[in-house]
């Protein structure tokens, strides 16, 4: 790739990015909603179920489901991505900006800047709710940030499922397969219960999730109550660099020859 062909496609990136950005601040309410289902979620089991669930170990509850509900707003950011790239397909946008000069990339590379914005957004919401709850960053800085990074490569990765996804399906209307898909992997994790607690075959399906291993090293990071005593757990750093980056693999050249395959 030349250097004149590659300023071309972040140009057109940019340009892309610009324009999902600006459907956003049209739909203010939309995107409101948005960021604060996550945080309903955390005070309803933080205040209303918190009192009868017991960490192993020891440790708040709400600071033991806040890094979990910040993993599962990663995740469940892959319907929004969906919806967005199904839509435009539906739509016959996508069609139409393949027939403009602009660089191929730009209309997925532009849908991922998009949406990673829109997750650091998310992201600062849910941690000042955590605050507010009494969630605290107990092992410094350069941990807390390392341990936001893991969640953004996390969902990185996610938005290229939801890329894939929102290519081969029919219409934005089929985002309950989506759901299907991506709540039951969402929830059985250690996002917001331990593993140990379940029952012995679930709790080691549970462990393997890779929203466990993103949510098991943001504990570590954040100085969290930490429960697992599985290889899984006890490598949780690792894995959460490993999973997102097989999803990564899986995904982005799927991606890539289903958008050059459209139309054809």
């Amino acid at each position: 790739m030349s250097v004149q062909t590659l300023r071309w496609a972040v140009a057109d990136g940019r340009t892309l990015t610009g324009r999902a950005l600006a459907h956003w601040a049209r739909q203010p309410g939309q995107i409101a909603l948005g960021l604060l289902f996550p945080v309903m979620v955390v005070l309803m089991m933080g205040y209303l179920f918190g009192g009868q669930m017991d960490v192993p170990g020891g440790g708040s509850y709400r600071a033991f489901i806040v890094p979990g509900m910040f993993a599962l707003t990663m995740a469940f950011g892959v319907e929004e991505t969906f919806v967005r790239v199904a839509g435009d397909a539906a739509k016959g946008v996508t069609d139409r900006f393949r027939t403009m000069p602009m660089s191929p990339s730009a209309v997925v590379v532009g849908r991922v800047a998009a949406d990673m914005i829109h997750s650091v957004a998310g992201l600062a919401v849910m941690a000042a709710c955590g605050v507010l709850i009494g969630w605290r960053v107990e092992d410094g800085a350069a941990k807390a940030l390392a341990g936001f990074g893991l969640l953004l490569l996390l969902r990185f990765a996610l938005i290229w499922m939801g890329v894939y996804l929102g290519l081969v399906a029919k219409g934005p209307e089929s985002v309950a397969a989506v759901q299907i898909l991506v709540w039951p992997i969402g929830f059985l994790s250690s996002a917001l219960i331990a593993p140990s607690t379940m029952p012995g075959w679930l709790g080691a399906i549970a462990e393997w999730n890779p929203m466990s291993a993103t949510v098991t090293a943001c504990r570590e990071l954040f100085g969290s109550p930490v429960a697992g005593d599985s290889w899984a757990a006890q490598h949780s750093l690792l894995m959460a660099l490993v999973w997102p980056l097989v999803i990564a693999a899986v995904f982005v050249p799927l991606s890539v020859r289903r958008y050059r395959a459209m139309g054809r």
